[in-house]
């Protein structure tokens, strides 16, 4: 199957790869190339076709849609896999929101929850939640932003008594995600889609500034379900109907693989990347029909929450790339 796995360009330095973007770094820009790359469970599972450019033109779209809450790094999009960004000091720290307690991640709050776990992320949670379930208001539950292994679980307390950041950073980030995400919830239900959670990354700018960075309201980023058809399927303690990359977490959960080594007897590197370290769980291999599929419903939330068609392109798109980047660098 035609995809875009990864891209080496000439005259732009040295070549960073995180899970699913490269990138390079020109004075004060970070070109970030997206590519169809998929992770889960802390590992690279396969390739996705136009996942990549689903991701980067989504994430213009909020990135457009929000700078009114809050600035971004966004300065601009020469290719629907490419954009240019401002080169900023990420802040180490995954605000992620949750509307709804539900997850098959170790970072989930439904696991710890399932496991009879209420405080968890240190909130506590009421007695008697199903999987699924609306809560009361969004819960932030950050993570480490780990440069080796695992994302870690954070509390509010434990924030401020490390210094990750200051008091007053902490609060203005939590202010924004809070923001960000009921702006997120209102568009998407416009669209007939609910937003169940989501994580947001920030950075700070040459003046100390918070600026939103990475990517906004993306399949990769956040759960989305099917409003019409969420209760009917919450009451039948089904699955709701999803368009995000919890669609391929399923997958893999259902045949008994989560990245934990005593799921299976094979061995593998984890992701490649900064974050990457250590060694998981070899995962079942990722049939074309999951590909497809994964990718027909990544299309599909573009295209609903935008409101815009999505125009397939054949691949490969290396060249295009090259091309494309060349027009803004010319003495490149």
């Amino acid at each position: 199957m035609n995809v875009f796995k990864t891209i080496n360009l000439k005259g732009f330095g040295e070549k960073h790869s995180g899970k699913v973007r490269d990138y390079y770094i020109i004075d004060s820009k970070r070109i970030l190339i997206t590519t169809d790359r998929i992770s889960a469970f802390d590992i690279n599972l396969g390739f996705i076709p136009y996942k990549g450019a689903v991701l980067n033109l989504l994430s213009a779209f909020w990135f457009n849609k929000t700078k009114n809450i809050i600035r971004n790094h966004l300065i601009s999009i020469p290719d629907p896999n490419v954009t240019i960004a401002k080169n900023v000091k990420p802040i180490p720290i995954e605000m992620v929101i949750r509307g709804y307690i539900t997850g098959v991640t170790n970072t989930s709050i439904w696991g710890s929850y399932e496991a009879g776990e209420r405080i968890i992320y240190g909130i506590k949670f009421s007695e008697s939640l199903r999987k699924n379930q609306k809560l009361k208001k969004p819960a932030i539950t950050p993570t480490t932003k780990a440069e080796k292994g695992h994302d870690e679980r954070l509390t509010e307390k434990e924030i401020l008594k490390k210094k990750i950041v200051s008091a007053k950073l902490w609060n203005q980030m939590k202010k924004a995600s809070l923001k960000l995400f009921e702006y997120g919830t209102k568009i998407c239900s416009k669209a007939g889609i609910i937003l169940v959670d989501t994580k947001y990354e920030f950075g700070l700018d040459e003046k100390g500034k918070l600026i939103l960075i990475d990517e906004v309201h993306t399949p990769d980023s956040s759960r989305f379900w099917i409003k019409k058809t969420y209760l009917k399927r919450f009451k039948k303690r089904e699955e709701p109907d999803n368009f995000d990359k919890e669609f391929l977490r399923l997958w893999y959960a259902d045949r008994g693989y989560k990245g934990d080594p005593s799921t299976s007897p094979s061995m593998i590197p984890r992701s490649s990347g900064p974050r990457g370290s250590g060694r998981v769980a070899k995962p079942p291999k990722m049939p074309v029909s999951l590909q497809k599929a994964v990718s027909r419903r990544y299309i599909e939330i573009y295209k609903k929450i935008t409101g815009k068609k999505f125009t397939k392109f054949k691949y490969p798109i290396e060249k295009r790339i090259r091309d494309n980047l060349k027009s803004v660098y010319a003495k490149k």
